[in-house]
C-alpha cells in the first residue's frame, strides 16, 4: 500500500472515531520521538468530497506532529467508503494500542449496537473484531454507572488514587444503583486492591443487612468498609456454628456468663443480629435482653443449683450496668451538633432508635423488679 506524503493543513480528525482520551506525558514522549526519528508509522485518512483528508486512525500521531508544525505528514489513503467497515477498522487498530480505556471500546461497541446507521449486533461485533461475546458484554456493562464514574476509568490495571480500573468496578456493577456509584468514588479515593473492592460488594449483597443499614455504611471510607465486611463474616461463622446441632446435656443448659455470651446468642434473631455486627453497637444492655429471653424460654426444673445460677447472672448485669452506665447529664441546645439535610435526619432517626430501645430496657428490669419483690 502506497504511502504519500500530505500537508498538514489539508488533514481533519474524526470527531466521531471511538477514541478521545489522550495521555498528556505519553504525547510528549512521543512528540520527543518524532523529533528524533521522524514518524515511524504513517497514519491512515480517507478523502472527503471537499479535497480534503479525514483520519480513520492515527489521531495521536497527528496531534504530535501538528504541535511540531510539520509540514507534511505521511499517510495512507484508503478508498473505503462504508462507514461500519472504517468504524470497526478504528475499533480494531485502537484495540491494538496502549491508552485505549476500557469506557472508550464501551462506547464504541454501544454506539454500533445502538446507532441507527450501524444496528449490529454482539454476535457480529465478536466475530468481525476477534473478541468474545462475553468481553463485549463486560465492556458494556460499564455503562451502567454515572458520568462521574466513567470519567474516572483509566487503561490498565494499575491501582492510582481517584482512578478506576476495570477490575475494580466489575464486582460493583451488579449492585443496585443507589449503592453503586457511591460505592464506586469511594474505592477511587481509597484506592482499594480488587479483591477488597469484591469482599465490600458482597457486604452490599448480602439480603440480611437492611437498606437502611446498607446507606449508613455510604458514610464510611474504603478501609471502613473492609473491617466492617471482616467483622460481619466473623459473625456470621459464629452464628453457623452455634447454630449446628449439640447433644443436650447439663453444660448446653449453661446460661451465658459474659457480655459476649450473651452477644453470641443474639445470632438466633438474625436481623437483629446483622444489624448489631454491621453497625458495631452492642451494649451491655442488648447483652442483658439477650439473657432475659434465655431465661423465659427455658422451663427451670426448680432445682437450687439453676436457680441460683439464674440469679447470679442477673446480679452480675445489675452490676455491670450499675458500673458502665453514664450519670445523667442536661442537655443544652448548643450540645447539639450541626448536621444539615441527610446527616441530621440520620441523627434523628439514630435518636429514635435509642429512645426505643432504652424503654424496651426499662421494661425488662421492671419485670425483673415486680418478680423479685413477689419472689417468695
Amino acid at each position: 500500500m502506497d504511502i504519500i506524503q500530505i500537508p498538514t493543513h489539508l488533514i481533519d480528525e474524526d470527531k466521531e472515531q471511538p477514541r478521545y482520551q489522550f495521555d498528556e506525558e505519553a504525547l510528549q514522549e512521543l512528540m520527543s520521538s518524532i523529533e528524533e526519528l521522524g514518524l515511524l508509522s504513517p497514519i491512515k485518512v480517507r478523502t472527503t468530497n471537499d479535497g480534503r483528508y479525514k483520519i480513520i486512525y492515527g489521531n495521536r500521531r497527528y496531534k504530535a506532529c501538528s504541535a511540531l508544525n510539520l509540514p507534511t505528514i505521511p499517510c495512507i489513503v484508503s478508498n473505503v467508503t462504508d462507514e461500519m467497515e472504517i468504524y470497526l477498522e478504528q475499533i480494531a487498530e485502537n484495540l491494538t494500542r496502549q491508552g485505549f480505556s476500557p469506557i472508550e471500546e464501551a462506547e464504541a461497541f454501544n454506539k454500533l449496537l445502538t446507532d441507527p446507521k450501524f444496528s449490529s449486533s454482539v454476535k457480529y461485533l465478536s466475530s468481525k473484531l476477534g473478541k468474545p461475546e462475553n468481553y463485549i458484554k463486560n465492556k458494556l456493562d460499564l455503562l451502567k454507572f454515572s458520568n462521574a464514574v466513567r470519567a474516572l476509568i483509566v487503561y490498565g490495571t494499575e491501582i492510582r488514587k481517584d482512578k478506576l480500573t476495570e477490575d475494580q468496578l466489575m464486582p460493583l456493577k451488579d449492585l443496585s444503583m443507589e449503592y453503586r456509584d457511591s460505592l464506586a468514588l469511594i474505592m477511587a479515593q481509597d484506592e482499594m486492591s480488587v479483591p477488597d473492592v469484591k469482599r465490600i460488594a458482597k457486604l452490599f449483597k448480602d439480603k440480611e443487612i437492611s437498606d437502611s443499614t446498607k446507606g449508613k455504611l455510604l458514610f464510611k471510607t474504603g478501609p471502613q468498609l473492609l473491617e466492617t465486611w471482616s467483622s460481619f463474616e466473623q459473625t456470621k461463622k459464629e452464628r453457623a456454628k452455634s447454630a449446628e446441632p449439640k447433644e443436650e446435656t447439663v453444660k448446653d443448659k449453661t446460661p451465658p456468663t459474659s457480655i459476649d455470651g450473651a452477644n453470641r446468642d443474639m445470632g438466633n434473631d438474625q436481623e437483629s443480629g446483622t444489624a448489631t455486627i454491621v453497625e458495631k453497637s452492642i451494649s451491655p444492655l442488648s447483652a442483658l435482653a439477650s439473657a432475659l429471653d434465655y431465661y423465659s424460654d427455658e422451663e427451670f426444673d426448680g432445682h437450687d443449683d439453676t436457680e441460683q445460677a439464674s440469679e447470679s447472672f442477673i446480679e452480675s448485669m445489675l452490676n455491670l450496668l450499675l458500673a458502665t452506665l453514664p450519670a445523667p447529664s442536661t442537655l443544652a441546645p448548643k450540645d447539639l451538633p450541626d448536621l444539615e439535610g441527610v446527616e441530621r435526619a440520620q441523627f434523628v432517626q439514630d435518636v429514635d432508635t435509642l429512645i426505643n430501645d432504652l424503654e424496651k430496657h426499662l421494661a425488662e428490669w421492671r419485670s425483673v423488679k415486680d418478680m423479685m419483690l413477689v419472689k417468695p
